[in-house]
């Protein structure tokens, strides 16, 4: 019962946000914007600022890339037994490899093992967001047969400004430059509003999440990829590399986080399977509340 209680503040939020969509019909994409442009630039510094350059970063970078590379391969190789069209093997990489670390992995991290745990998850959301923002991209793109998408999978990356959020702060810490107290204390108002404002994004995303078509038979691959497999492979993951204590925890949980809700925007701008990608999102996220609390609970 008490892993269902960390999970249910989080809930409560996207709830909230689910509701304001629904009844006030709010500009989702100015407040996402916001979000992505403004704060979340902020949380990256602070995090990567405030804490020291250890082994903790390799170890993210690794398992991160590692986990990707599989769970990628795991899906192609399904995509070929069954014969799939290109467009669905694409839409499975979306909503099969990529994991919601950041607006709802981040805040079940803080309140399931407290801020230590919560600096891992902003890493990992940091490494997440990029190879979303590359291998992601281009497998949207792929999947409808758009041309030069590499080209602009790299320019997509070098508009994200978290990862310039991040290196600044990498910067800064390395180099031993202080911020003045009153410039750090403007950092963290906006740091700490960055996900609470994120988690809001999200229940409004799975407000005007598309429930047309949603066959179970259809995403029965990507429930199991998310909910067992990827956290199965995480955990070997992590017996390769030796990771060990909280990070090792943090990890595994994050790797059992439903479908990421930027694949949904991918798949509507590639038109790769949008229906798909989004029932994918909607259902992962809705069983989520009975998978993560069975993660916590495991990893404990």
């Amino acid at each position: 019962m008490e892993f269902i209680i960390i999970v249910l503040p989080a809930f409560l939020i996207f709830v909230i946000g689910y509701i304001g969509q629904k009844k006030l019909t709010i500009d989702r994409k100015s407040v996402s914007t916001t979000a992505l442009y403004l704060m979340s630039p902020f949380l990256a510094f602070r995090t990567f600022y405030t804490n020291d350059l250890t082994y903790d970063y390799l170890h993210i970078i690794m398992f991160c890339v590692t986990l990707c590379v599989a769970l990628l391969l795991l899906t192609l190789l399904i995509g070929r037994v069954k014969k799939l069209q290109q467009s669905m093997i694409s839409a499975m990489i979306l909503s099969g490899v990529f994991m919601n670390s950041g607006n709802y992995g981040v805040p079940i991290i803080l309140f399931a093992f407290g801020s230590v745990g919560f600096d891992y998850a902003v890493i990992m959301m940091v490494i997440q967001s990029l190879l979303m923002n590359t291998i992601g991209l281009y497998y949207a793109a792929r999947g409808s047969k758009e041309t030069n998408s590499i080209k602009e999978s790299l320019k997509k990356v070098a508009k994200m400004p978290v990862i310039y959020g991040a290196a600044s702060g990498l910067i800064f810490q390395i180099s031993g430059l202080k911020i003045p107290s009153f410039f750090m204390q403007s950092i963290d108002l906006i740091a700490n509003a960055a996900i609470p404002t994120v988690m809001l994004v999200l229940g409004m995303q799975l407000a005007t999440l598309s429930r047309k078509d949603v066959k179970l038979g259809e995403i029965s691959s990507i429930i199991i990829i998310r909910a067992v497999i990827s956290p199965v492979f995480a955990y070997l993951i992590i017996m390769m590399f030796s990771i060990e204590g909280l990070l090792a925890k943090t990890l595994i949980v994050l790797a059992a986080m439903p479908t990421a809700a930027n694949t949904t925007m991918y798949a509507l701008q590639y038109n790769t399977e949008p229906d798909f990608v989004s029932s994918s999102t909607l259902i992962t996220t809705l069983l989520s509340i009975v998978t993560v609390p069975i993660m916590l609970m495991l990893v404990s």
